[in-house]
């Protein structure tokens, strides 16, 4: 198999590790991605789901790693493929000077990837009627595993840390949305101009589309690199249905901002999140996948992951041929729109651990021969 399909296969089944301690921390609920282990096969290190219900019941088992990292996957017994187990992190061990662990200002994704939730608080999701019902947000802050604002000075002093420590490479910066007509704009750039005056470290914020399309200045002038706003679903039926809060920016009004964000930030640098799985259709991602890659936006599809607690918690995750007959066709458009995952400056994109998206880039299979 090559290394897409391996990565895809984990991703959609999960996996069932024999040492749960092994390698980087996971963690249980809380804002994306969660529930997860980062792993690296194939020289691409990706976030595999543990603790979900479809992962208990996965034919993939890890070995216990040795004691540089390495584990074997075995499928139903048999041997599937070679994994490491990235190191934690050493940033986490810190704590700032008020005794806040770093742990709970941000986190280490994939090997190399700073995340944070700047704002772990949402207008949608303090409301049943509001809430996005695949999201977690509020978890880890009622479990005490975070804080409700991360200050500008804290998401400095950790990105600093994680650089110097970790080698961390780029920061993605994502915010629960505020009652504000910026979306979680202002919020995002007192915090890129804090941390790049600590660190130099590239940044991707993630907020909904701010109501002035000056807002992507003001972010590109506070030192963000590049821009995420995320559809998650792109059926206008399931976006009501799903995002019922959410769904009231149109996509009008992101495809007006998506332009205007991309007249700031460059081809390829804005991109959004797509959740495959909770029922659009083949057809309906690929079709708004042109419909982003024609006026330079990166579609960075996933595969839905149902997280304990939330609304959606018992639906299916979709299967890797769903997934395959999406990632497939999917790069090849985004590879002729002139774009790549390693050309995005920072963010989701870029790290790729959550999709086997960009694997499916680097690794394409040759053009099939016509049928004569």
């Amino acid at each position: 198999m090559q290394t897409g399909d391996l990565i895809n296969d984990l991703q959609t089944c999960g996996m069932r590790l024999v040492d749960p301690r092994a390698g980087a921390d996971s963690r249980r609920g809380g804002a994306g991605p969660t529930d997860h282990k980062a792993v690296t096969i194939g020289g691409m290190t990706v976030m595999i789901p543990v603790h979900t219900a479809t992962a208990f019941e996965s034919p993939y088992l890890v070995e216990a790693p040795d004691a540089q990292g390495n584990a074997r996957v075995l499928k139903d017994g048999a041997f599937f493929a070679d994994v490491q187990f990235p190191p934690r992190a050493k940033f986490l061990d810190l704590s700032t000077a008020d005794g806040v662990p770093y742990g709970h200002i941000a986190q280490l994704h994939a090997k190399d990837v700073l995340a944070t939730t700047v704002l772990q608080t949402c207008i949608r999701y303090e409301s049943r009627k509001k809430t996005c019902k695949f999201c977690a947000i509020g978890q880890s802050l009622a479990a005490g595993r975070t804080i409700a604002h991360k200050s500008p000075a804290q998401l400095a002093e950790v990105a600093r840390a994680a650089v110097l420590l970790d080698g961390v490479k780029h920061m993605v910066m994502t915010t629960g949305t505020p009652a504000g007509k910026d979306r979680g704009a202002l919020v995002l750039s007192e915090s890129a101009e804090a941390i790049c005056a600590a660190v130099d470290l590239p940044l991707q914020a993630q907020c909904e589309p701010p109501e002035d399309d000056a807002w992507h200045r003001r972010m590109k002038d506070a030192g963000i690199d590049s821009l995420g706003m995320h559809l998650e679903v792109v059926t206008p039926e399931l976006r009501q249905q799903i995002m019922p809060g959410k769904a009231q920016v149109s996509l009008d009004k992101y495809f007006d901002s998506f332009g205007a964000a991309v007249d700031v930030f460059g081809w390829g640098q804005v991109s959004t999140y797509i959740l495959a799985g909770l029922g659009d259709t083949t057809e309906a991602i690929l079709d708004m996948c042109k419909r982003l890659t024609a006026i330079g936006v990166y579609p960075f599809v996933v595969p839905f992951v149902p997280v304990t607690g939330t609304p959606l918690e018992s639906h299916p995750a979709p299967t890797a041929g769903f997934m395959h007959g999406v990632l497939g066709p999917l790069s090849q458009i985004i590879v002729d729109q002139g774009m790549r995952a390693e050309d995005i400056k920072a963010g989701c994109g870029r790290c790729g651990a959550c999709s086997a998206l960009s694997a499916f880039e680097k690794f394409k299979r040759p053009a099939l021969e016509p049928v004569l």
